[in-house]
């Protein structure tokens, strides 16, 4: 137990760090994050058989309800639909507190309840495990996207599909560049185009750094190519992309694309 809250405690500081330099300063950094939301995404590979069934009891039953007495939510649970690697599920988990967010695992170690709801999953035995690997990365929102927006169709369990984008940049300042294009308008091309925005990332602690990762969601699969048609061919983007500052080199230079849908219980 020590160990773990060692390691829980090493993961905020690096994570307050990161944010922080980000920012110039400390000051700098608390001023510029205090009405930020942070997001830990995770995602599950799984393979075809009980193990899905298992994950969905898990965090209906145990996940959910646990983290929504830390007051984490809402979360959301997808599965993937059109990307590598499935069976796969993400859970997306907001708070509007890093450590709240990071030291959550410990937590939960202490919560009665959610062990006993989640035992099967927590104590799968090694020759039938609950998942085969989970990976997790550490965001904070985009200043000019604050904080996470649930899709309109949500409340009424209505149809929605959601697109998980991921860019990576090929050094930090076109990193910064990008980041600073949604900024200064993308987000408004995105509403005129019809899309509802979920949340933007700026990634803190994970893989192929430097990168951002957001979602997008809209009511069927079907209306996704004319959508992002009419966000390419809007005169406000082609304003904004063909911008000196951010047209005179390429400031992405791997993007990932997965379409997910949402499970029957996720809160988003």
């Amino acid at each position: 137990m020590i160990r773990r809250k060692f390691l829980s405690s090493s993961l905020a500081a690096s994570a307050l760090a990161v944010a922080a330099s980000q920012e110039g300063s400390s000051k700098q950094a608390d001023a510029g994050t205090r009405n930020r939301e942070y997001y830990e995404l995770r995602s599950y590979h799984l393979v075809s058989g009980p193990q899905s069934k298992l994950c969905d009891t898990f965090f209906a039953e145990a996940l959910i309800p646990a983290l929504s007495r830390l007051g984490m939510k809402p979360i959301g649970v997808f599965e993937l639909y059109l990307g590598p690697q499935t069976p796969t599920m993400y859970v997306l988990i907001p708070s509007t507190s890093l450590e709240a967010l990071v030291t959550a695992e410990l937590r939960l170690a202490e919560d009665e309840e959610y062990q006993k709801a989640g035992h099967a999953f927590l104590h799968a035995p090694a020759t039938q495990p609950a998942y085969e690997r989970m990976e997790s990365s550490l965001m904070i929102a985009f200043e000019g996207h604050p904080n996470l927006t649930v899709p309109p169709a949500t409340a009424q369990h209505g149809s929605r599909v959601f697109q998980l984008r991921t860019y990576e940049s090929p050094s930090d300042a076109d990193h910064v560049r990008k980041v600073k294009m949604f900024n200064s308008g993308e987000y408004a091309v995105f509403e005129k185009a019809g899309f509802w925005q979920v949340f933007y990332g700026d990634t803190l602690v994970g893989s192929r750094r430097p990168n951002l990762t957001y979602m997008l969601s809209f009511p069927d699969l079907s209306e996704l190519n004319a959508k992002w048609k009419a966000f390419g061919s809007d005169p406000d983007w082609k304003k904004l992309s063909s911008s000196a500052e951010f047209s005179y080199e390429q400031i992405v230079s791997n993007i990932t694309n997965l379409i997910l849908n949402p499970r029957s219980y996720s809160q988003i």
